[in-house]
């Protein structure tokens, strides 16, 4: 007995539901997409690490060879959430200054928790006059050296056939300058021309904390 032939309507359902089956096994064949991976936060303890490290840079920086064993206590670290991405931390240290000395000192700078970036590097020695204690003069950017070499540039000019110039990184100080500059000061020695006697002078810098130009410098001699 002859099968009777599929309808019209028979052969689009039959064709419809061949295609649904081919297409239902080919998704889930497909392999499920993973979610993209947030990006990693950076790792505070390595970003303190590296606020320490920069506030060890510019405490050399201001004191040369006259803060030596300079350490940080690690247990004295205080973290403090300062905008969405920044994070202040804030410690203490001591270095061993001329003589042997023990100089403590607290010190701070902001983090950023994305990048572990540094900023706003300060510090303060303890014991200091009280009018020191209240300004906190940002010191990611002052560079003594700049300073320094300015002020040799400067004496150089005034004095054409200058001599050894002699800088005492002992007496580097910092003080508040107009408009929110610092003022570096400092002293050291002139030789005004081969063979004479050394004279003592004195230099000042106004530099602009938020790059380190040196806005201006001035020398006694």
């Amino acid at each position: 007995m002859k099968r009777p032939p599929l309808s019209v309507l028979g052969l689009s359902l039959l064709l419809v539901a061949s295609s649904y089956a081919v297409f239902a096994q080919t998704d889930a064949a497909k392999p499920a997409e993973s979610a993209k991976p947030a990006p990693a936060a950076a790792d505070p303890a390595k970003a303190a690490d590296d606020c320490e490290a920069s506030v060890a840079e510019a405490i050399k920086r201001m004191r040369g060879r006259d803060a030596q064993d300079l350490q940080f206590v690690k247990a004295k670290r205080s973290l403090t959430p300062a905008a969405d991405d920044e994070t202040s931390l804030k410690g203490e240290g001591r270095y061993r200054g001329p003589s042997g000395r023990l100089v403590p000192f607290t010190y701070g700078c902001a983090l950023n928790t994305k990048s572990g970036a540094t900023s706003g590097v300060v510090f303060r020695e303890q014991g200091a006059p009280v009018e020191e204690k209240v300004w906190q003069p940002n010191l990611t950017y002052v560079s003594p050296d700049a300073c320094e070499g300015a002020a040799a540039a400067t004496l150089k000019s005034k004095n054409p056939r200058v001599g050894r110039i002699v800088l005492d990184s002992e007496s580097r100080r910092l003080k508040p300058g107009p408009d929110d500059r610092i003022l570096l000061e400092g002293r050291g020695a002139v030789e005004r021309a081969p063979g004479m006697n050394s004279v003592p002078f004195t230099y000042q810098c106004d530099v602009e904390p938020r790059n380190g130009r040196i806005v201006s410098v001035q020398t006694s001699q």
